[in-house]
C-alpha cells in the first residue's frame, strides 16, 4: 500500500523506451553533418583572406569605392567649445599659412627671430590676427605642463571634424586611391599627433577616430604633428565598426594591425588598393569588434627580445611599406 503523502510511491518503473523517444538515438548518430572547411566559415582568418581575395579580384584594378547620396550625410562633427593653443614654431607657422582660422597670435618678449618667426609675424599681420607680446611665463601656461612653445603661440577656435564619408568621396574625386588610417582605442593625442604626421609623409590623405575613447585634436597632437594637423584631415566617426563596415561595402580594403595577425606585412598584397589601416591602442590592441571587420589583421615582424612597437612607430612601418608597394607598382 501506498504511504500517504507520497503519490509515487507504488508506481513501477518502465523498462524500454518510452512513448515520444523513438528517433532520438538515430538523430544523435546522424550529428550536424561535415565540419565547414575553414575558408567557409566567415569568421575564420581563412574565410576572411578568401573574402578579401574575393574582392581584390571583383574590383578588377579600378580601386574607386562608389559614393553614398547625398541625403545620408551625417552633418560634420566638432569638438568641444573651449579654444585651443597651438605651440611651436613648426605648428603655429603650418596653422597660419593653413589658413586656420585664429583669433590672436603670441609672441614671447625679446624672442629671437628667425625666418620663421617673420614669415609668423607676416602672416598675422596681412590676416588682421592680433599679435600680443606677452611674457614668456604667459607662454609657458598656455602651452602646458610639458609643452614647448618656443616663444610663440597662436589661439584657434576648437578643431572642426570631417565626416568620414566626406572624407572619402573628396579623396575619390580627386582621383586618388584612398589611404586612410583609423585608430582603434588611441587616447594619447601625442600618439594622434606623431600618426598625423606619419600619415602626411608617407601620402596618407586623412584619418579617422571614433567619437568616443579616443584622443581629439587638441593642442599636444597640433604640437607632435609638427604642423601637420594643419593639412591631413581628420574624420570623426560616430562608430567606428560601422563606419569600417560602410567603407568595405563601397571597395575600401580594412587592414588591422596586430602582432598576432595572420598576414606577415611584408607579404600584404592589398597595398595598391583602396585601404584603411586600423592601429589599435598599444596595451590592448584592436577590439573584438574592429578585428572581426578587418578583411585582413597584419603583423610586422620584429625582433623576439621586443615586446610590441608604439602605435605611432607601427604605423608608420605600415604607411611605409603600403607608400613603397605603390611607388613600385607605378
Amino acid at each position: 500500500m501506498a504511504k500517504p503523502g507520497n503519490p509515487s510511491a507504488g508506481k513501477g518503473k518502465k523498462k524500454g523506451p518510452t512513448k515520444g523517444t523513438g528517433g532520438n538515438g538515430r538523430r544523435a548518430l546522424e550529428g550536424r553533418g561535415p565540419t565547414p572547411k575553414a575558408e567557409d566559415r566567415a569568421w575564420h582568418p581563412a574565410g576572411k583572406r578568401k573574402a578579401a581575395a574575393e574582392r581584390y579580384a571583383a574590383a578588377g584594378g579600378k580601386g574607386k569605392p562608389g559614393q553614398r547620396p547625398a541625403s545620408q550625410r551625417a552633418p560634420k562633427a566638432k569638438a568641444g567649445d573651449d579654444t585651443e593653443n597651438v605651440t611651436g614654431r613648426n605648428s603655429v607657422l603650418e596653422a597660419l599659412r593653413a589658413k586656420i582660422p585664429a583669433t590672436a597670435f603670441y609672441i614671447a618678449q625679446r624672442v629671437e627671430m628667425d625666418d620663421r618667426v617673420k614669415e609668423m609675424l607676416s602672416i598675422a599681420t596681412q590676416r588682421g590676427i592680433p599679435v600680443m607680446e606677452v611674457t614668456r611665463p604667459e607662454l609657458d601656461r598656455m602651452a602646458g605642463f610639458d609643452g614647448v612653445h618656443q616663444g610663440v603661440a597662436l589661439k584657434v577656435p576648437p578643431y572642426e571634424y570631417a565626416h568620414p564619408q566626406d572624407l572619402l568621396e573628396q579623396i575619390v574625386d580627386r582621383g586618388q586611391t584612398p589611404l586612410l588610417v583609423a585608430l582603434d582605442g588611441i587616447t594619447d593625442p601625442r600618439n594622434l599627433g606623431a600618426i598625423i604626421r606619419s600619415t602626411a609623409a608617407f601620402g596618407g590623405q586623412g584619418l579617422i577616430i571614433p567619437q568616443r575613447r579616443s584622443a581629439g585634436v587638441n593642442s599636444a597632437a597640433w604640437k607632435t604633428s609638427a604642423g601637420a594637423a594643419a593639412r591631413i584631415p581628420v574624420a570623426m566617426a560616430p562608430n567606428l565598426t560601422t563606419t569600417l563596415k560602410e567603407f568595405k561595402k563601397q571597395g575600401v580594403f580594412v587592414l588591422g594591425l596586430d602582432g598576432g595577425g595572420d598576414v606577415s606585412l611584408p607579404a600584404l598584397e592589398l597595398a595598391d588598393r583602396p585601404v584603411v589601416i586600423v592601429v589599435g591602442s598599444e596595451g590592448k590592441g584592436l577590439s573584438r569588434l574592429v578585428t572581426e571587420t578587418c578583411d585582413q589583421v597584419v603583423s610586422i615582424p620584429i625582433s623576439s627580445a621586443t615586446e610590441s612597437l608604439n602605435a605611432g612607430i607601427a604605423a608608420s612601418v605600415a604607411l611605409y611599406q603600403v607608400a613603397s608597394i605603390r611607388a613600385a607598382s607605378e
